[in-house]
């Protein structure tokens, strides 16, 4: 950010007296709310940070690293001392004093706009680090940043910056949200539709290659023939023979060449028989693959409309969260798994996922399911009575938008996993609900 608008947004901050609360809303985003209800974002990203006012950014985990229990300990309830650019550089200075501490405890926050070395940085009264978001050694800067030194002052830019005067600072923050949003908005719809695009068209591939019933059960009748001649024309077939002339029931010959030599003909009898069963199961069973590829598909052509639906990165952020790497945790393609503010949301992709999503959920996590017809499964896992509002309205949107593309007002029912009765597949009923509205037009 510019100098000359670090100066204005500094004496738009001194009007306040308090820091509410003060977490991190992503991995470089650190959200402060003073007086109560002002949210401002510290976007802290190397070389692209940024201050900016937005309605809502939901949190795309819960941190707890030792930088976010200090951030958290450090300034929730705190007082405003004395808001400053430290030095007259890119650097917003924040001294605060805990009002429920038994002496007055001083703690500085340092927000380092500093191109390269951005961090945030918390200091107690002595100037010695408590904690930063970036730890930095002397290999990298000569200005070391690690908990228990002291933090040395950034030398004095080399130059005079120029004046870019701010009518008004709130909008101008709302406006670098903006901005910066519909930027980075589109440049992430477009890689998540080519990812997704790339996924639908390996699973209609998959689904144009099925065989049909009928060519399954005239290879199983082929399969089965061709071991009942071998075993009738077992005396006239030579042990490792890879190409075989046998005579028909109606004293035709047939030429069927195998892929390699065989021991004795009861061997080669017994593959037959055992791909013609294999060709009846698949005939059989074909209906569930159709089923299966079917539903996949339908899942990402809806995944495909949000995305291009989504208002805001946090949306996009919310529907492709980072995957652990877990050998130890099995993926199932019949669940959607997504992140909201640190909860865990299921969503079932089919009815296979439905189900297990009904199977697995404990007692106390939310079910949610739209009202009066078919869709989506959702499942928050969760132990808490008093689930955050914002958080049903975001797992009951996921329902809405992974069951129809519609632009309408839906109805979403939720309700504990322990009220919901299972009749058949994913069929159920339940007693206890609530019902929340979600307006996809908006």
């Amino acid at each position: 950010m510019k100098l000359s608008q670090l100066k204005q947004i500094v004496e738009y901050l001194q009007k306040f007296t308090k820091i509410s609360a003060a977490h991190r809303v992503n991995d470089t985003t650190v959200k402060i709310v003073f007086d109560k209800s002002d949210a401002i974002y510290f976007n802290m990203q190397r070389s692209n940070s940024s201050i900016f006012k937005c309605q809502e950014y939901p949190r795309s985990k819960v941190y707890n690293a030792p930088f976010d229990v200090i951030l958290a300990k450090r300034f929730n309830r705190s007082n405003i001392l004395n808001i400053e650019l430290l030095n007259g550089d890119k650097i917003i200075r924040i001294k605060t004093s805990l009002a429920s501490a038994y002496k007055e405890e001083i703690t500085y926050i340092q927000l380092e706009f500093t191109g390269k070395y951005t961090n945030v940085i918390i200091l107690d009264a002595q100037n010695i680090v408590l904690e930063a978001l970036r730890h930095i050694d002397l290999f990298s800067s000569y200005r070391e940043v690690h908990v228990g030194h002291t933090l040395l002052d950034v030398k004095p830019a080399p130059f005079v910056a120029k004046e870019y005067p701010i009518e008004d600072v709130e909008a101008f923050l709302f406006g670098v949200y903006e901005k910066e949003q519909n930027t980075k908005l589109e440049s992430l719809k477009k890689q998540k539709i080519a990812y997704l695009q790339k996924k639908l068209k390996k699973l209609e591939k998959l689904y144009v290659k099925l065989d049909s019933q009928e060519d399954l059960e005239q290879e199983a009748q082929k399969y089965q023939h061709y071991g009942n001649l071998v075993l009738a024309n077992a005396a006239k077939i030579k042990p490792y023979e890879t190409r075989l002339t046998l005579q028909d029931y109606d004293a035709t010959e047939i030429n069927i060449a195998l892929d390699k030599g065989y021991a004795t003909p009861f061997i080669i009898s017994e593959m037959f028989f055992s791909r013609s069963k294999k060709a009846k199961q698949r005939a059989k069973h074909l209906y569930i693959e159709e089923e299966s590829l079917s539903s996949k598909i339908e899942h990402i052509k809806l995944f495909m409309h949000t995305v291009n639906a989504a208002k805001d990165v946090a949306k996009i952020e919310l529907l492709f969260p980072k995957r652990v790497q877990n050998k130890k945790i099995k993926l199932n393609d019949s669940i959607e798994v997504f992140w909201v503010e640190g909860y865990k949301v299921q969503l079932g992709k089919n009815e296979r996922g439905n189900v297990e999503l009904l199977k697995s959920a404990r007692a106390k996590d939310i079910w949610l399911h739209m009202k009066d017809r078919p869709s989506a499964h959702v499942i928050i896992t969760t132990d808490k009575q008093n689930l955050p509002q914002n958080i049903i309205m975001a797992a009951a949107r996921l329902c809405v938008d992974f069951t129809t593309t519609a632009e309408d007002k839906f109805l979403v029912d939720y309700t504990p996993r322990r009220e919901v009765t299972i009749q058949s597949g994913a069929n159920v009923l339940y007693n206890k609900y609530k019902t929340i509205e979600v307006d996809t037009r908006s």
